[in-house]
């Protein structure tokens, strides 16, 4: 039995939109408060939109916070990827 060729044509203006839509912009932040939260005291949170996608950006803001990211890489690990 011959198996059916699939084509799935994306329509590239419309992910656009979604990538950049409002409820889009709100995951990308709470998932970002979420991993500072994780983090503990001292860590930012700030989110944008670009040209094709939002963007949410986590960082180590104070010095005792920036001490604690470089001793113990806890951005990473909060990301997952210290694992």
């Amino acid at each position: 039995m011959a198996k059916a060729k699939v084509v799935i044509k994306l329509n590239r203006e419309g992910v656009r939109q979604l990538l950049r839509s409002q409820e889009m912009q709100d995951i990308c932040k709470q998932e970002a408060q979420t991993i500072a939260n994780s983090c503990g005291d001292g860590y930012g949170v700030d989110s944008y939109t670009g040209k094709n996608r939002c963007n949410a950006m986590v960082w180590a803001d104070t010095w005792e916070a920036k001490r604690d990211n470089l001793e113990n890489n806890t951005l990473i690990k909060a990301v997952g990827g210290g694992k």
